[in-house]
């Protein structure tokens, strides 16, 4: 057994390792705690078909499109606190650098070079949520489409029950049908412009159409039927989405955190440049579509991670083998080194559980929660119980509709219940705008739950019928007065 641990078998084993080490850390994102409270409610009392988290959009409907996910993402937080979250996020994103590895050309470590950009690239989008099922399920809908396209083998057949399973679980399914859109649109222009070149014939483009009709009427299968449908066009067409939302903002590139993005974009187009292999339009079209997609959103990174790290296998492995710099690995190792190779992978295994270990100890969760959560002032409230309605900071809705769940938020991020008229008033009321006091007053706030630095609170330090309750360095609670 020990014979087989070759030298590249150990690379392999010891990078997914490293993979999961990458992607194991303190969950803290905010929208975690909504998706709970919804996993929890949906397990509880049945299915959601209306609000009932909030007071802005109560008793409203409410397409709970992550239903699935939240269920299970729940099932992880109940069998394992925030062990089980941490799991959870590194086993998705571990499975679905796996998926993207068997994309992949060339020897071993060339593929391992091109999965470590590609996860420090996809890595800023990874956090205990349901859009980790979505990176998931995208890299598996590409691998059916490149086993297609690449290595015809046909998997398609899979394609339908993959979408319906995707519509039960998060709107990120569109994403399926944008990978199928690419290889569809990219076939038809090169059979149209260069037919020696094409590697799927007509009958074959046919067949990817049809696999598209039964995808999307596989979606219908949801507790949601039809209206499922609208969820994604809902969601981007939300206009307060792209004016304050950070994860719907063009990348910020002066934080480092996107510069792996940066350098694979880069390396695809100076891999495709040095090649003899010409860039066919299906690679054009999802290379080029999901670039499009991550410099619109910072949260399509992942996705432009998921079709850009094999496309670049492609270019790099055809300019190796082009120039004989191709390594070969070795195929048969001594028991001795066959040995030294378990114990590395034990040794890299153990720092992998210890890095897992060490992000959910409870002083290092107290740590990064007070530092992006208003442990204090949730636990003012709850003492002291003042009267409703809440007011509260957009950035903290999610943890709120799990914390104070006697207190309907205002808002969260559920953005496409809210849509643009209530998320345009939040932004108006948060910032201290011309008519704060005339949306505050309509909504009857009593209460309001708001950064210190914040314009509102700023106002309302100062306002006549407002005191301040509450204050620290980071949160600050105001009641008004009777």
């Amino acid at each position: 057994m020990l014979r087989r641990l070759t030298i590249e078998r150990t690379s392999v084993v010891i990078l997914f390792l490293l993979v999961f080490a990458l992607a194991a850390r303190v969950p803290v994102d905010t929208d975690t705690w909504w998706h709970l409270r919804s996993g929890e409610t949906t397990l509880t009392e049945g299915m959601i078909h209306a609000d009932t988290f909030s007071h802005t959009r109560a008793g409203e409907p409410w397409i709970n499109h992550s239903w699935g996910a939240q269920v299970i993402l729940y099932a992880f937080w109940q069998i394992g606190g925030m062990t089980g979250l941490v799991v959870y996020m590194a086993g998705l994103a571990t499975g679905g650098m796996i998926l993207i590895f068997l994309m992949c050309q060339g020897s071993a470590y060339l593929r391992a070079f091109a999965i470590i950009l590609g996860a420090a690239a996809a890595a800023v989008f990874w956090s205990p949520r349901p859009q980790m099922l979505s990176f998931f399920l995208s890299a598996a809908a590409l691998y059916l489409l490149f086993l297609y396209k690449y290595r015809n083998i046909d998997r398609l057949w899979l394609y339908p029950p993959l979408m319906a399973l995707w519509g039960n679980l998060h709107a990120g399914f569109a994403i399926g049908f944008i990978f199928l859109g690419a290889l569809v649109g990219g076939e038809i222009f090169g059979r149209l412009l260069n037919p020696s070149a094409s590697r799927i014939p007509w009958m074959g483009v046919g067949r990817l159409l049809l696999i598209g009709v039964v995808s999307a009427a596989a979606l219908v299968i949801n507790p949601y039927g039809l209206d499922i449908l609208s969820v994604p066009f809902q969601t981007v067409g939300i206009g307060a989405l792209r004016s304050f939302i950070q994860e719907w903002n063009s990348p910020n590139f002066q934080g480092r955190e996107t510069w792996p993005f940066v350098f694979l974009l880069l390396a695809v187009l100076g891999a495709a440049g040095i090649s003899r292999r010409r860039m066919d339009w299906t690679e054009f079209f999802l290379v080029g579509g999901t670039a499009f997609m991550g410099l619109l959103a910072g949260r399509n990174i992942a996705v432009f991670a998921v079709a850009a790290t094999p496309i670049l296998t492609f270019y790099l492995n055809d300019f190796l083998e082009e120039r004989g710099w191709n390594l070969k690995p070795i195929r048969r190792v001594t028991p001795r080194m066959a040995a030294l190779n378990a114990a590395l992978i034990i040794v890299i295994a153990f720092a992998a559980l210890v890095k897992t270990a060490s992000v959910v100890l409870p002083r290092m969760v107290d740590e990064a929660m007070r530092l992006s959560l208003p442990l204090e002032a949730v636990e003012y409230i709850h003492e002291t119980t003042p009267p409703g309605p809440l007011f509260n900071s957009y950035n903290w809705g999610g943890y709120l509709v799990y914390a104070l769940r006697d207190y309907p938020v205002y808002v969260d991020g559920r953005t496409d219940l809210y849509g643009d008229e209530i998320l345009s008033r939040y932004l108006t009321i948060a910032t201290a705008g011309d008519t704060w006091r005339e949306w505050i007053d309509e909504a009857g706030i009593q209460l309001v739950l708001i950064e210190t630095e914040s314009g509102l609170a700023r106002r309302l330090r100062e306002e006549p019928g407002w005191r301040a309750a509450y204050a620290d360095d980071f949160a600050s609670v105001f009641m008004r007065e009777s």
